[in-house]
């Protein structure tokens, strides 16, 4: 146990065992949702591309369940020099979507783990060097960056809510999902506020089985237990222009959990110095090259389980841990994957509605405490608008050659790029460490 503050901030306090498993499963709940939606997505399009089976869908949702939980453990026990020792959720990024579905739709999965492990790497590498320089990413940039990963998903949030074939009963469900989050949201007890997107997946899912809407043929077949396999799709190839565009995206990712970091160091009392900064983005690194091993995706911190280590004021890391343990074990049942492969579109375009669109106002939460002049507004503007230009139009640089379509094809990293570009050329004032205000 490394700080002297431990006692006071509570971090490293250990509840009775039953108020840790209760939290446990609250902060598992909390994040659910959002833990399988970008396996969704990214095996929603990659599924379009013909690059995998629909049936093996289920196999990236338990996959990255089951790292989640490791990466977790590792981020909140710690390894050596992995790991914050914070209360931190880990969970697949969602700035990762974009890049790994053009990278398998482009060249195949191999590549795309390839690219996925190189990643990681990469990321262990930089991370003492990143740490020192968080001041290039004040709120102005990590504001703009969480705002762009929100709406580069609106795209994938029309086609669920439209289906298959543009049914006004589709509308219907996502609609009911909303409200169902909504209500939720809006009456349930604070600390029960996080679990409303995924109280809204199964309410949505609920109507949808009564109008016969649902299929659950896929699911009887699945075995109930069954460990990841690593190198599923096949020995990860390493194409430079695949690894580029994953790297961009680990960059985003990193400065993510640098954001994060800091916020929880504030709510738990437990100031983020630069050694512990580099602990938590190596801890991201390394479960990204495990994720590259077992069939996922790069992973960062979960913002969402950061406000209910402050709804709950139970700061324990082992509590955290505890969750890690948990879904670790749900990553062990390939047959829970296979139920979330089976929800309706609808009902998860109702579901990512409410998720994408709470990432999007995190992102706007925290570009509220800059001081904007004219030129942070044409910084920030511009940044947004040549990240949208592929959601408007997907295919927007296939006329480039090959390789440089490949590393534009990502509005997220084309968008991080830009705004941190511009906010050093341009920005001379207010850079300061990354702070990311999130909402709870």
């Amino acid at each position: 146990m490394r700080s002297s503050a431990s006692d006071r901030s509570g971090v490293d306090s250990l509840p009775p065992l039953p108020v840790t498993l209760v939290l446990a499963v609250q902060h598992v709940l909390a994040m659910y949702a959002g833990a399988v939606a970008v396996p969704l997505v990214i095996g929603g399009g990659l599924i379009a591309a013909g690059r995998l089976n629909p049936g093996d869908l289920h196999h990236l949702i338990v996959a990255d369940l089951f790292v989640s939980g490791l990466a977790t453990i590792v981020q909140s026990v710690g390894l050596w020099r992995f790991g914050s020792r914070l209360p931190l959720v880990q969970g697949v990024s969602f700035a990762a979507a974009a890049p790994m579905i053009a990278v398998g739709s482009d060249h195949g999965l191999p590549a795309m783990y390839g690219a996925v492990i190189a990643t990681g790497v990469l990321m262990i590498a930089v991370a003492p060097v990143f740490s020192r320089l968080t001041r290039y990413f004040p709120p102005l940039v990590t504001g703009t960056i969480v705002m762009v990963v929100g709406l580069s998903l609106s795209g994938v949030v029309a086609g669920w809510v439209r289906g298959d074939d543009g049914d006004p009963l589709n509308v219907l469900l996502a609609v009911a999902t909303v409200v169902v989050v909504i209500v939720v949201h809006r009456f349930a007890p604070p600390t029960l506020r996080p679990v409303a997107v995924l109280a809204g997946l199964v309410g949505g899912t609920v109507l949808a089985q009564l109008l016969g809407r649902v299929s659950w043929e896929g699911v009887g077949g699945t075995a109930w237990f069954a460990v990841p396999q690593p190198f599923m799709f096949g020995v990860p190839q390493f194409l430079p222009g695949a690894v580029v565009t994953m790297a961009v995206c680990g960059l985003v990712v990193m400065t993510e959990t640098s954001g994060d970091l800091v916020s929880v160091g504030r709510i738990v009392g437990r100031p983020v110095d630069r050694r512990t900064m580099a602990d938590g983005l190596r801890a991201d690194g390394l479960s990204t090259v495990l994720g590259g091993i077992v069939n996922t995706f790069p992973y960062t911190v979960f913002a969402q389980n950061i406000g209910l280590v402050s709804l709950s004021r139970v700061r324990s890391r082992f509590v955290v841990a505890a969750a890690g343990v948990l879904l670790v074990v749900l990553g062990l049942v390939p047959r829970a994957g296979a139920v979330v492969a089976a929800l309706p579109q609808p009902v998860l375009g109702g579901a990512g509605m409410a998720l994408f669109g709470m990432i999007v106002a995190s992102g706007v939460r925290t570009l509220a405490a800059v001081e904007f002049t004219e030129t942070k507004a044409l910084v920030v503007g511009i940044a947004v608008m040549v990240s949208l230009l592929l959601t408007v139009v997907p295919g927007f640089f296939d006329a480039f050659p090959s390789w440089a379509s490949m590393i534009l094809g990502s509005g997220i990293s084309l968008g991080a790029v830009v705004v941190v570009t511009l906010n050093i050329l341009l920005v001379r004032d207010g850079m300061g460490p990354a702070r990311v205000e999130r909402l709870p």
